[in-house]
């Protein structure tokens, strides 16, 4: 394949999902890490593409927001992939059980999405996320408070220690990016404690992770993709990137904001 249909291809991609990583361009193309990343610095130069952590998204296209820096009560985004994975995602959730939802948009949808007469304790390190469970009158808060960020959320040690004293029976993680190679990366390395103590203190781990952080790769690796018992997606996600995960060890659900039931 010539360098110009290889880079044709590599818009095609992005068009298509709106991001492509590195690791990508190698296995579909069979070219070495270094070729990969002149394809991508040639792309962007020609105005083609902006370059991430790892790989490339779309032109105009926002960049990977920090799970848990961004998120608040009036900014969960309104849309329909999301709200289809949070409505799967709180139909895991038994009765009487106990769970911690992540300080991110998909954490603020899943409170919403608790319905009504579900008796659940549900753990939360952000103030958004509490906010919204407040209005449950069935579900028990437990707020895992500590050194509080711009956002309104605690990743310190004070949170650390107090989720190494809870037992999780479900726990719902979202991390910046995930990929087979790479596992669970978040931006910031101070988050990798705590998202690890969550983690050790949980019997099942669910990553709700939208399309476009799988096969990303933030700067910092909290654990390997193993880590999580399955993962819960929208249908945008590359079939051949969840194929990677599966061989991990992760169940991979799909979800069809058209059909009621994930497959």
């Amino acid at each position: 394949m010539f360098i110009e249909e290889r880079h044709r291809a590599i818009l095609e991609l992005i068009a298509a999902r709106g991001s492509v990583t590195t690791a990508e361009i190698q296995r579909k193309f069979g070219v070495g890490y270094d070729s990969a990343k002149r394809d991508l610095r040639i792309l962007e130069e020609k105005g083609l593409l902006r370059r991430t952590h790892g790989g490339a998204i779309g032109v105009g296209q926002p960049e990977l927001s920090r799970p848990g820096r961004t998120a608040g009560k009036d900014e969960a985004p309104e849309n329909t992939n999301l709200s289809a994975v949070a409505k799967y995602a709180v139909s895991l959730i038994k009765e009487n059980s106990v769970i911690f939802l992540p300080p991110t948009a998909e954490g603020i949808a899943a409170a919403r999405e608790l319905p009504s007469g579900l008796r659940v304790s549900v753990a939360a390190n952000s103030m958004a996320v509490a906010a919204e469970l407040r209005t449950k009158p069935d579900v028990s808060v437990i707020f895992i408070g500590g050194g509080m960020d711009r956002s309104g959320s605690c990743f310190d040690g004070f949170a650390v220690e107090l989720v190494k004293r809870l037992r999780f029976d479900m726990s719902f993680l979202v991390t910046d990016c995930i990929s087979p190679d790479f596992g669970l990366s978040v931006k910031s390395s101070a988050e990798i404690p705590f998202w690890n103590a969550v983690i050790g203190s949980s019997k099942r781990t669910v990553g709700l992770y939208e399309s476009k952080r799988i096969g990303m790769e933030a700067s910092f690796s909290v654990c390997p993709a193993s880590g999580l018992d399955c993962l819960i997606t929208d249908i945008g996600a590359d079939r051949e990137l969840l194929a990677g995960l599966t061989d991990a060890g992760i169940k991979s659900i799909t979800v069809d904001p058209r059909e009621k039931d994930g497959e």
